[in-house]
């Protein structure tokens, strides 16, 4: 581990698109971070963008997408696919080492793909499937939550000048979360049952913020870690919905952090 350096100049590609977001509310969050350079790139641009040279011109990765989901198709949010060579590209660039930090939705990306979910140390499913062999409800959702975030790892360099719990109003999940293959860094003091939460399926099918018929078993706290993906460290924050989570000053100090922390040799050293 290391600490943070805030002195870092650090190039960002972001990817974006695929759930909709206030793009410039969004934007400034980088564009108060000091040295940090942010070029956005909506998908699917940004897919064939992920490929092992991708190292040599950008410092790290910000997944802020949501690709993989056609919401157009006849049975909405119908999984589609990677294109071709996509999922060769995206492996070899996380084995090459470059430093990845997912946001919020990307959680639901490429669900036809279950390399993706391992990748990211969990998934969001719009729809009920199968996942490590086993068949998993479709999962749930929740605006505008008022909770407590409670740091897990206060020794980790994403971490520093993060207080052991503050407030925060934002979506939380109730989904897949692969906790043994992860370092927790943040928990949410919230019960993450099915009666806080409204069915995905349903949302998309058009009855919004109904859990009527929906089951789904009690769910994990988590809502940040991070972990080893190929050679390549990542960090997945489930907090960012919207504006009043992006003006938050704590999470603005974490995503920085998480942003400087996996662009840092000593992470991708430890990654390795």
């Amino acid at each position: 581990m290391t600490t943070i350096d805030y002195h870092a100049k650090i190039r960002l590609l972001v990817a974006v698109r695929g759930h909709p977001f206030d793009r410039n509310a969004f934007a400034a969050l980088f564009n108060d971070m000091p040295g940090i350079t942010a070029t956005f790139v909506d998908q699917p641009a940004a897919a064939h963008m992920m490929r092992p040279d991708l190292i040599d011109t950008f410092d790290a990765l910000v997944l802020y997408d949501m690709p993989g989901l056609d919401f157009a198709a006849k049975q909405r949010a119908a999984p589609v696919p990677p294109p071709a060579g996509f999922t060769a590209n995206f492996t070899a660039m996380l084995d090459r080492g470059i430093g990845v930090v997912a946001l919020h939705h990307a959680l639901a990306g490429w669900p036809a793909w279950p390399g993706y979910a391992e990748l990211l140390g969990g998934t969001f499913l719009y729809r009920p499937g199968t996942l490590r062999g086993r068949n998993r409800p479709d999962s749930g959702y929740r605006h505008q939550v008022a909770y407590t975030a409670e740091v897990a790892a206060p020794d980790h360099p994403i971490m520093a000048d993060i207080p052991p719990t503050f407030p925060m109003v934002d979506e939380l999940y109730l989904a897949e979360m692969f906790e043994d293959d992860v370092i927790p860094l943040l928990r949410a003091r919230h019960a993450f049952t099915q009666e806080n939460f409204y069915s995905a399926t349903a949302a998309i099918e058009g009855r919004m913020f109904s859990n009527e018929g929906w089951a789904h078993p009690e769910g994990s706290n988590l809502i940040g870690w991070a972990k080893r993906a190929g050679n390549s460290p990542l960090v997945y924050l489930q907090p960012g919905d919207d504006q009043v989570t992006y003006d938050n000053p704590v999470y603005r100090r974490l995503v920085e952090n998480a942003i400087r922390w996996v662009a840092s040799q000593a992470a991708r050293d430890w990654a390795k």
